[in-house]
């Protein structure tokens, strides 16, 4: 089996492979640092389809063989992470010369981690991201992404929990980076 995967910009008809990507990816790749109670809680209101991040065109997939092995993007609007569950109406636009721009949620399959997926998508982000302007970037990581987003120069700017259903906590780390120097 070859390892080669591309990357391109998702699709409307990407969404029910990603709906079946995150739990799997969640559920698997998160299982060391959350419990089950605690990743089943966040399953929609946190680990979910955003439909904007697509239908902006910020969103990508990475493809092996025709099948979507991962996927995540950027975001020049508000939300810092969540789905489609958690959203009332259009989040408002981010301005790139006064806000950080977002990276919004990324998975893998579980067959595919520390395949370069991961990093992949980082990567195609970040261009598209000083190409639209921005010169600082924020995103809100889960303590198994942690380790990626330090790889790439993202500082930790705040540990804190996420609120779930049934008083539950998700734990997570607020990062940040600047690309004003580079």
């Amino acid at each position: 089996m070859s390892d080669a995967f591309s990357i391109r910009l998702a699709r409307e008809d990407d969404i029910p492979a990603l709906e079946v990507l995150i739990p799997l990816s969640v559920r698997v790749l998160q299982a060391p640092f959350y419990s089950p109670a605690q990743m089943e809680a966040a399953l929609g209101p946190v680990f979910s389809v955003d439909r904007q991040l697509i239908s902006d065109g910020t969103y990508f997939v990475v493809e092996h063989s025709g099948h979507i092995v991962g996927c995540g993007g950027w975001s020049r609007r508000r939300a810092e992470f969540g789905g489609d569950q958690t959203r009332c109406a259009e989040d408002a636009a981010l301005d790139p010369a006064h806000d950080p721009a977002r990276i919004r949620a990324f998975f893998v399959h579980p067959d595919w981690a520390r395949r370069g997926i991961g990093r992949s998508i980082l990567s195609a982000c970040e261009s598209a991201i000083c190409a639209a302007g921005f010169r600082d970037v924020v995103l809100v990581a889960t303590l198994a992404g942690e380790p990626l987003y330090s790889s790439f120069g993202y500082s930790v700017a705040e540990r804190y929990d996420v609120p779930l259903p049934d008083g539950l906590m998700l734990p997570v780390v607020r990062m940040v980076k600047s690309f004003k120097s580079e």
